[in-house]
């Protein structure tokens, strides 16, 4: 029987998978993307739409403008919604003022674009701030906005029409023999090389590589309320909080260390639920604000992590209306090595999954650089 062929076969449509989809036919190659449902519903569509250099630590962030790049380049090309709106770090307490201090104080020499805030400044970048409650804001221009939902639906699209793309969604790929493919319903296609894009699902074709991969699943809730009264903008994404705590992006700051044993002390469900207070808007005047870090396999949602975040968000700004309209959770694969987890588990096959949050923000620089390093 022959098969269909084609250079480079993807398995799964989120961000990771469509990265290295539109690396592959940029560079004039024939690509298959197959899709187990309708359309993406994984940790891609799930997240708050932040790409966030500034979260990311170290050469990571240079990889971040990276993706920044491409995500505006598809603003242009794609008609996919992107807002150039930049990041504030509200700080609320010493400590936390303290750290984001520092942070800038090292960012400048190290290429970070960032800039120190007063409280009246703040309130200028973003009228929801609290200038009564915040000491202090960390501002960063390079951080976007774009809606998940909007943007992975449209890049299969936009793949398809402009390059060699051929999607295949509603395509449950349950086997892989070399670099022949096998769907659930019987079909099966050829590809020179094959990328596994599947988040932490990809424990469904190769157990074994998850098993020892030292991958954990972390599930995180989010809120989303409706669209904010009389077109109402936020402005710059906001973080800040017990958020300051978490993550790796303050890692070397002074007085991190103290602010951690503060929040270990006083706030002990936040560091038990990992909470990071973030909040995004997106082109609907949607607010979407998490979120929670479990990693207990609990399915079920928790009123008290939605009460913790929201209490949290409220001592840093004042929406219009934060009433959340929407709940979910997603769940993403962890991984102590990186923003990226890769394996080759025979000739011709590699697993690519996002990890952590990096998704949104890492994708594309990620796939770009694999591609023209490995491609």
């Amino acid at each position: 029987m022959t098969r269909p062929h084609a250079e480079v076969a993807v398995v799964g449509a989120g961000i990771v998978g469509l990265a290295h989809a539109w690396a592959a036919a940029r560079r004039g190659l024939s690509v298959l993307l197959f899709e187990r449902s309708s359309r993406s519903l994984g940790a891609s569509v799930r997240t708050a739409g932040a790409i966030w250099p500034i979260g990311q630590p170290g050469d990571l962030y240079f990889q971040a403008m990276r993706s920044r790049d491409r995500w505006i380049e598809l603003s242009q090309k794609a008609g996919v919604w992107v807002n150039d709106c930049g990041s504030l770090h509200l700080a609320t307490e010493p400590d936390e003022k303290a750290v984001l201090e520092e942070f800038q104080a090292r960012a400048s020499g190290a290429g970070i674009a960032c800039e120190l805030l007063d409280p009246r400044q703040a309130v200028a970048r973003c009228p929801a701030v609290r200038g009564d409650r915040v000491q202090a804001a960390l501002y960063s221009p390079t951080e976007c906005c774009v809606d998940p939902r909007q943007a992975l639906a449209r890049l299969p699209t936009y793949l398809a029409d402009a390059f060699k793309v051929r999607p295949h969604f509603d395509t449950f790929i349950t086997r892989i023999d070399g670099t022949t493919l096998h769907a659930a319903d019987g079909r099966s296609w050829r590809a020179d090389r094959v990328f596994v894009c599947s988040g932490d699902d990809f424990r469904t074709l190769y157990p074994a590589a998850f098993a020892g991969a030292g991958l954990r699943v972390c599930k995180r809730q989010m809120l989303r309320t409706a669209p904010q009264p009389n077109r109402w903008r936020l402005g710059p994404h906001i973080a800040g909080g017990p958020t300051l705590a978490h993550g790796s992006t303050f890692e070397g700051c002074p007085s991190l260390g103290r602010l951690r044993e503060r929040v270990a002390a006083n706030m002990p469900d936040h560091l038990r639920f990992g909470i990071q207070v973030v909040a995004s808007q997106n082109q609907l005047g949607e607010v979407v604000i998490g979120g929670s870090h479990e990693y207990d396999g609990d399915l079920f949602d928790k009123v008290a992590i939605d009460t913790l975040v929201l209490d949290s968000l409220r001592e840093m700004i004042r929406l219009p209306d934060d009433r959340p309209a929407v709940r979910w959770h997603g769940t993403y694969a962890e991984y102590p090595g990186g923003p990226i987890f890769t394996a080759t588990p025979h000739p011709g096959v590699s697993i690519q999954v996002a990890t952590g949050e990096t998704g949104l923000t890492m994708a594309f620089g990620l796939a770009d650089a694999w591609w023209e390093t490995e491609g």
